[in-house]
């Protein structure tokens, strides 16, 4: 779902290396702008066919027939494309508040638009997909729509994936080889972290079971003291022997992130607008059957390996160990079971399995615990178009607006965002 999205390439590309172990046999790439699916849909038959077409892929403009006997749905939709996006980050920008796309009013307008969408893929999938059928969803925020599924649509399997906690691992990897003067496989280490998508702190590292996170975390704190312009304030990290998610800089440094604003245009979506001007001009050539080197210009590095590393994982039944967003069913002791959450989980065919892990301390968990409240009145107030729970998830996010501003920041953002908000508009 998305599958005019320009990094459908790339997971085209994942399943094309995977199709012995993963056998696809058709691979259905939806979306509702039929000229970019055209594009980008081409595009794919193209890499397919090149690799002596292992698999079909369909093109299609219909949900419900494209899920119809589905086993798998990948959801990695935009509602509103790419401007909605910009619209998000400049209604920050226009009321001093974080601007940015999965956190912050940003990210609760983008769930405001996307949860409704998704549920009713699930609803679609529940009627005519394949029993059991599971729902992966790379939607941001990613944390947030899973949670709408875990609550609304819990007879459709669902997972959320997110990039980060990968490109995490692969960094780490990085951090050790300097540190101990070699370079281990990524199929040979584990990453111990906790928190919601987008808001988590990486805690632990092992390598064939034996932990090293004493030496990550000596390596990470030296590369931070040299640097001139250090992503962290080293005396954060050596207080909390963590690293944080990169997005909890939005939290961390609310004030360097909202000077970074005043610098716009361009903003992050419309940089992104012109990497996919580009990226679609190429993808339209007829000659092209690999994708181009200006991919990686668009995010999102790992995607694909994340993606069908899961689904492999899953279809054979493999017990590997993933980062994903989950209800955790009470592997942390202590927090409410059905929160969903970022952490390490066995994936099964049964289903994913998470792993026991030990509450994180109290000034993450403050912050955590201020977080899911909004994203939990955020999911009522997009599923039930429900204004007063708008209004209480903005007053719980903890860089949302003062309640000076609050009910204009509402209003603003529902009249931005009204063509796809019908829930609040009936």
């Amino acid at each position: 779902m998305g599958g005019g999205s320009t990094y459908t390439p790339e997971l085209v590309n994942g399943f094309l290396a995977r199709v012995e172990q993963f056998p696809l046999k058709e691979l259905w790439l939806v979306d509702i702008d039929e000229a970019r699916l055209e594009i980008v849909g081409g595009f794919a038959q193209r890499m397919v066919a090149a690799q002596g077409a292992p698999f079909e892929v369909v093109l299609s403009t219909d949900q419900r027939t494209a899920v119809t006997q589905a086993t798998y749905v990948a959801t990695q939709l935009r509602v509103g494309q790419m401007q909605a996006r910009r619209e998000d980050e400049y209604l920050g920008l226009r009321h001093g508040l974080i601007g940015q796309e999965t956190t912050g009013i940003g990210g609760m307008a983008k769930a405001l638009r996307t949860i409704p969408v998704i549920l009713s893929i699930a609803r679609d999938m529940q009627e005519v997909a394949q029993p059991g059928a599971m729902l992966v969803n790379f939607t941001n925020p990613a944390g947030l729509v899973t949670e709408a599924l875990s609550r609304y649509a819990p007879q459709v399997p669902s997972v959320g994936v997110c990039n980060v906690p990968i490109t995490a691992k692969m960094k780490i990897l990085d951090l050790l080889e300097l540190a101990l003067g070699k370079r281990f496989a990524p199929d040979q280490a584990e990453l111990k972290t906790l928190g919601l998508n987008h808001l988590s702190w990486h805690r632990g590292f092992t390598v064939d079971g034996e932990e090293v996170w004493p030496h990550v975390m000596q390596q990470f704190l030296a590369k931070l003291r040299a640097d001139d312009e250090p992503e962290w304030d080293p005396a954060l990290i050596d207080v909390l022997q963590m690293i944080p998610n990169y997005y909890l800089q939005y939290f961390y440094s609310t004030p360097k992130k909202l000077k970074a604003q005043e610098k716009w245009p361009p903003s992050r979506a419309e940089e992104v607008m012109a990497i996919e001007e580009g990226l679609l001009a190429q993808y339209a050539d007829p000659q092209l059957a690999e994708p181009p080197a200006d991919l990686m210009k668009r995010g999102g590095a790992w995607y694909s390996t994340v993606a069908t590393q899961l689904l492999n994982a899953h279809y054979n039944d493999l017990g590997e160990t993933h980062v994903v967003n989950i209800p955790h069913n009470g592997a942390v002791a202590g927090w409410p079971a059905d929160w969903v959450l970022e952490m390490p989980a066995i994936v099964r065919r049964d289903g994913l399995q998470p792993l026991p892990a030990p509450p994180l301390p109290p000034a993450q968990f403050g912050l955590l615990a201020q977080v899911k409240a909004y994203e939990l009145l955020t999911v009522e107030a997009a599923v039930h178009g429900d204004r007063k729970a708008a209004y209480e998830a903005l007053l719980a996010h903890p860089i949302g607006p003062p309640v000076e501003q609050l009910q204009a920041v509402l209003d603003d953002m529902l009249a931005t965002h009204r063509p796809y908000l019908p829930q609040f508009w009936n």
